[in-house]
């Protein structure tokens, strides 16, 4: 029995040798120390053997066990860094070609947008607030005097979670949430920028978009107040031979309302393709707050006075750079992005 352990120690280095790849290894593994390999068997086969005999057959066998392992170790190694090297001379990599430079990525141009127009009125002085998207129905219109039932909310396609819970469809939730916060002081002075939600969805409509709505609410305040304050982010938005005009419009939350033109900067106010012959350029919605708003946040509309206006960040965007299509902004196609 001792002669056939020293054959099977032999077989196996003679065949370990010349094992090129991890499967003939394990093959081999396999072969002479499996549940029925040669050597396990010879093992198993020790209870036949006399006490004498026995301590030093297993002795001897436990000693091959372990060569064998340290040799199957051994070779795999050498299989592995073999690999490696086969490896590395596939996939060779040629030094003195050019590098690849990483193009710098940029702010997009919403994000451009949003922050300028940000900069010009917290240069005025208004802070910044902001409010959920998740509304209250209550947030959304019927503080704004827009009651259940009332038509200007079919102007606005809304998406309702229950009776009572919307995505907002614009951000003047968020000057109801101040005025509560704040009555009874003065002033409030805010912009309240963010994403709404309405359905719609084509060339000049989308989904999902942004707004920024702005509100000063104080003891003085005036309609041309309101048209001082216009009149300065026009100018320091599109430049400073703009002119705004404010033709009589409706919202249910402002009273007077406007809708606010600029001067087409195409044209100069002559009249031509971008402003359709009329030489001016709708830009967004403004008006004196309603006394029933003041009213639904506690304050008294016979001493306090406010103004109010919304613009979309993507309808002055398109303006400012000329685009035709508002659902490039949201295509991620680099080719657009990239002449920002």
């Amino acid at each position: 029995m001792e002669q056939e352990i020293l054959g099977i120690k032999e077989s196996a280095l003679s065949e370990l040798g010349s094992a090129q790849t991890r499967e003939e290894l394990q093959a081999i593994r396999v072969k002479y120390l499996g549940k029925k390999g040669e050597l396990t068997r010879i093992l198993r086969g020790m209870g036949g053997l006399s006490p004498e005999l026995r301590p030093k057959v297993g002795h001897l066998a436990n000693q091959v066990r372990a060569f064998i392992e340290e040799e199957l170790e051994r070779r795999l190694l050498v299989i592995l860094e073999q690999e490696k090297q086969q490896r590395l001379e596939a996939e060779a990599i040629d030094v003195t070609l050019p590098g690849r430079t990483m193009r710098r990525g940029h702010k997009h141009p919403l994000t451009i947008v949003l922050e300028e127009i940000k900069d010009i009125f917290t240069a005025m002085g208004f802070d910044i607030a902001e409010g959920p998207e998740v509304e209250w129905d209550y947030y959304n219109f019927e503080a704004l005097n827009i009651p259940k039932g009332h038509p200007a909310r079919d102007m606005q396609d809304s998406f309702y979670i229950t009776e009572e819970i919307l995505l907002r469809t614009h951000t003047s939730p968020v000057q109801i949430r101040t005025m509560e916060r704040m009555v009874p002081n003065l002033p409030v002075r805010i912009i309240a920028p963010g994403k709404v939600y309405r359905r719609d969805d084509d060339a000049t409509h989308s989904p999902m978009f942004h707004q920024v709505e702005g509100l000063l609410v104080d003891r003085h305040c005036t309609l041309g107040d309101l048209k001082g304050v216009l009149l300065t982010f026009a100018r320091q938005m599109f430049g400073e031979d703009r002119e705004i005009r404010l033709r009589p419009s409706f919202f249910p939350f402002t009273e007077p309302s406007a809708e606010v033109d600029i001067s087409c900067f195409s044209c100069k106010g002559e009249g031509c393709r971008v402003c359709s012959g009329t030489g001016w350029l709708e830009i967004l919605g403004a008006g004196m707050v309603h006394p029933k708003v003041l009213e639904n946040v506690g304050y008294n509309p016979e001493e306090v006075f406010g103004f109010a206006f919304g613009m979309g960040v993507e309808r002055i965007a398109l303006l400012k750079y000329g685009i035709n299509d508002l659902r490039l902004f949201f295509e991620n196609d680099i080719r657009f992005l990239r002449q920002f």
